[in-house]
Formats: C-alpha cells, sequence, structure tokens
C-alpha cells in the first residue's frame, strides 16, 4: 500500500495511491488518492469516500518525525572505502532535525556556509509504534513503511566539524518520499542516484554491512523509536557534489523516485 501525504492547496492530507507505478516511479495518470481520515500513524488505515485525482495534488514529505531522524554512516563497505574509511564494528549514527525534512520537488537550498554539497540517496525506514529494545527478530514489526531519501551533507563543514551536526542539519538536507510503501521486502531492493538524467550512484540494500533488522535493533537499544521516526539506512559509492541548478533524483525499486532541484540560500 503506497501512502501519502499531500496538499490540494489547502491544509496537508493523508491518502492511498491506487493504480499503476511505471519503472521510473511514477504514478499512471489516472492515479487517484484515496484520501484518509487523519494521520495513518496515529488513527490507522480509516479510508473515506473522497478520492482526490493524483493530477491534482502536490506530494509533500510523506512523514514529518515529530521526534527524530536517524542516520546510519558508512553502511556499504564501497562507500567507506570510497571515503577513505575503515567499515564501522557496529551501526554509526547521527541524527538529523526534523526540521531538515522536505518533500519531493522541493528545493535543496545550498547554505552559504558550504563549498561542497554532496547527495546520499538511501533507503528510509519509517516506524509504526512506540519501541524499545527491540530484538532483530522482531525488528520489521515495528515498521510501518518505507520510503526514499537523500541525506544531503555539506561534506567540507563534516570535515571540519569532525562530527554530522551542521553538515547533515541545515533546512532541506533530508528530502523525503513520494509516499510511504507499507508491503515491501527491504532486504535486496535496488538504489538508484540520477544527477542531472545521468546515473551517479547504483547499489543494493543487499549489500548493506548493517541490514533493516539489525538498524532497529541497534538504534532501538540506545533510545525509544516514535511513531513517524525516521532511520536513514546508509548510502552506496558515488557520493559526489551538488551545484547550484542541478536536479537529484533518488529512487529505490518497489517504492519510486524522489527528484529535486538545488538552489541557492539567500
Amino acid at each position: 500500500m503506497r501512502i501519502a501525504r499531500f496538499t490540494t492547496g489547502e491544509d496537508p492530507q493523508f491518502g492511498v495511491l491506487t493504480g499503476e507505478v511505471d519503472d521510473f516511479g511514477q504514478p499512471a495518470e489516472d492515479a487517484v488518492l484515496v484520501v484518509l481520515a487523519g494521520d495513518p500513524l496515529y488513527v490507522g488505515l480509516k479510508l473515506t469516500s473522497t478520492e482526490v485525482p493524483i493530477a491534482d495534488a502536490r506530494l509533500l514529505a510523506p512523514v514529518i518525525p515529530r521526534s527524530k531522524v536517524v542516520g546510519i554512516g558508512r553502511n556499504y563497505r564501497d562507500h567507506a572505502a570510497e571515503m577513505g574509511q575503515d567499515v564501522p564494528d557496529e551501526p554509526l549514527m547521527f541524527l538529523k532535525p526534523n526540521t531538515s525534512v522536505s518533500g519531493p520537488a522541493d528545493p535543496i537550498y545550498h547554505p552559504r556556509q558550504s563549498e561542497r554539497v554532496d547527495y546520499e540517496g538511501e533507503l528510509a525506514v519509517v516506524i509504526g509504534r512506540i519501541c524499545r529494545d527491540v530484538p532483530v527478530e522482531k525488528a520489521l514489526e515495528v515498521v510501518f513503511g518505507y520510503t526514499v531519501a537523500n541525506d544531503v551533507t555539506a561534506r567540507d563543514l563534516q570535515q571540519r566539524d569532525g562530527q554530522f551536526t551542521r553538515a547533515k542539519g541545515f533546512d532541506s538536507f533530508c528530502p523525503l518520499g513520494p509516499w510511504i510503501e507499507t508491503e515491501l521486502d527491504p532486504a535486496d531492493l535496488r538504489v538508484q542516484t540520477h544527477l542531472n538524467g545521468d546515473v551517479v550512484q547504483d547499489g543494493t540494500t543487499a549489500d548493506l554491512i548493517f541490514d533493516v533488522p539489525t538498524l532497529i535493533a541497534h538504534v532501538s537499544s540506545v533510545m525509544t523509536l516514535l511513531p513517524g521516526d525516521v532511520i536513514l539506512t546508509g548510502t552506496p559509492a558515488g557520493v559526489g557534489p551538488l551545484q547550484v541548478g542541478d536536479e537529484v533524483e533518488v529512487s529505490v525499486a518497489g517504492i519510486g523516485s524522489l527528484t529535486n532541484k538545488v538552489v541557492a540560500r539567500d
């Protein structure tokens, strides 16, 4: 089931996307959103009789975490190698503020403080219920669904600061979308990033050092996870810089594509 958050010019709503999605992650022209009665993370999946044509809706970030976005660094061996760093012995966690979240077609703002802003295409996990100390074998039970993410990073600031907060925390540095897919096996999904139409990242979640259940178990052993919290699972090799005017598209098989343009921050 594909659950989108959208607007038709008024307050945001949630809806279930019906219809086919093509190989490029685009819904069919006749696709509709069956409106839900509130946020499904809190009131459940309650369908209404209202339908909105996808052509009349603007998709928003499918979830705005009320609590946190948890990022995982160096979770692909090839990415660790391209960064000249060792593979971590356990998941390397960092936090992105919920104010960094943006949605499909929203701009990525290139901050004045940075001369090197990178894309990082990733699979994102959306948590469905309050949980702590989740065993690996039960980890997928706490997942609401999956979406596409771009863990945008000011690489020069990351290297200068020696930690991740500023480099990954700017407004617009966590595009999510286009919707949440609730019925998906995360074990072997192709993750691709296109920059101005050219493939720059091409990996699979089968190559994750720490798979999704392991990540949920590890993160929840440190902090309580709340409904709507997001875990970014890491990026494959091929990260590179974004320039003002660039268009970056991240796609994950079985979900769809997330496209954003880079603009200068005033």
